[in-house]
């Protein structure tokens, strides 16, 4: 299966911005080994991790103010990447500098824009406002996952997996057997699917019945929603059996007797094969309950790494058949109009039509 280049004309998530203080974070972004640091008013700098001088990584340096000493001969450089001091020399050679990145804090994330400086526009960075919206509350994690980061899109667009990967929490035969509808834009699709008197999963079945003193059968919802190039939001949830969560014609549902979660995820990818996984779960129901947060991302996390489990034998056995295509089936409609979204935005960077990836797709119904 051939593999395509990065859209580079795009916002990727670098780091939650706690990873950022006072030390320099090294982190290579589709392909690009990148230094990240906070300056004293709080702005994050991104420069190209290769001094001018003998290209050692400047993240083995330190930081003396908004400066970045190189490690190894004291070059220093700037927030811009224009270097400022050399040794043994009052002239500065013009030509000293480093890439400097476009960067941007939004929705807890530290975004970088590693394409064309020019078209780094803020409007673009993905809508993730849950994570710092004060009517919900929650925590997520980074996961280095050894995978092509469309691998993850795909098992984000397609929930049937729940059933046979995460049975024990999440996952019941509902959600494999529940019919769904897929819809797509420029540069979003959505996969919604509802699940109408079911028994509800382990999770679900837990929280609903902590809120709401309820057992017995659940409303339950998926909403996926991908935002090209590498965002995904999955509004989830159950409800009461009956209650009207679900939404009919122009009027919204009624979800006061249930539970609702977003699940956020943005996607980095860091080599051809491998990327950085950026997720949380945010819900809106016991704010206040910090250890409740603490709870759930714990949970969260081990669901996310049955998935890294999956996702990495899925990228060795690509690896070890390269000759081999995938097969669709209705399911994949989802995952199949996201890396259609992904391939458009790679394609307006690649002119020539010679450059521009070609996936095999093969229907299976």
């Amino acid at each position: 299966m051939a593999k395509s280049p990065f859209p580079l004309n795009a916002w990727y998530a670098a780091a939650y911005d706690v990873e950022l203080g006072t030390s320099l974070l090294a982190r290579r972004i589709c392909n690009l080994a990148m230094v990240f640091f906070r300056r004293r008013d709080g702005r994050v700098a991104a420069l190209e991790d290769a001094c001018w001088h003998r290209l050692l990584p400047l993240s083995l340096g330190r930081l003396e103010g908004d400066e970045l000493v190189c490690g190894y001969h004291g070059l220093v450089f700037n927030s811009d990447g224009r270097c400022t001091h050399m040794p043994s020399q009052e002239t500065i050679n013009p030509s000293a500098c480093v890439r400097a990145f476009p960067v941007a804090e939004k929705h807890r994330f530290v975004w970088v824009w590693p394409g064309d400086p020019l078209a780094a526009d803020p409007a673009l960075i993905p809508d993730l406002h849950w994570n710092d919206d004060p009517a919900w509350a929650g925590d997520g994690k980074m996961i280095g996952v050894k995978c092509d980061y469309r691998l993850v899109i795909d098992n984000l667009m397609d929930l049937t997996h729940e059933t046979f990967v995460h049975g024990s929490s999440i996952g019941n035969r509902a959600v494999a057997e529940a019919p769904f509808v897929t819809t797509h834009g420029d540069r979003m699709a959505t996969v919604t699917r509802w699940m109408e008197g079911i028994e509800a999963p382990p999770f679900w079945a837990g929280q609903i019945r902590d809120v709401h003193g309820y057992e017995g059968l659940v409303d339950r919802w998926q909403i996926i929603r991908f935002e090209a190039p590498c965002t995904v939001t999955i509004d989830v949830g159950v409800a009461v059996a009956g209650s009207g969560a679900q939404p009919a014609g122009d009027k919204p549902g009624d979800r006061s007797r249930g539970v609702n979660g977003q699940v956020l995820n943005t996607i980095t990818p860091e080599t051809d094969t491998s990327c950085h996984y950026f997720w949380a779960f945010a819900r809106n129901y016991r704010l206040q309950e910090q250890r409740l947060t603490h709870q759930l991302r714990e949970g969260v996390s081990r669901i996310f790494r049955e998935d890294e489990t999956v996702l990495e034998a899925q990228q060795r056995a690509i690896d070890e058949h390269p000759e081999r295509e995938f097969n669709n089936l209705s399911i994949d409609a989802g995952a199949m109009w996201a890396r259609r979204l992904i391939d458009r935005l790679q394609a307006r960077e690649s002119p020539d039509p010679a450059r521009r990836p070609v996936i095999a797709v093969r229907t299976v119904t």
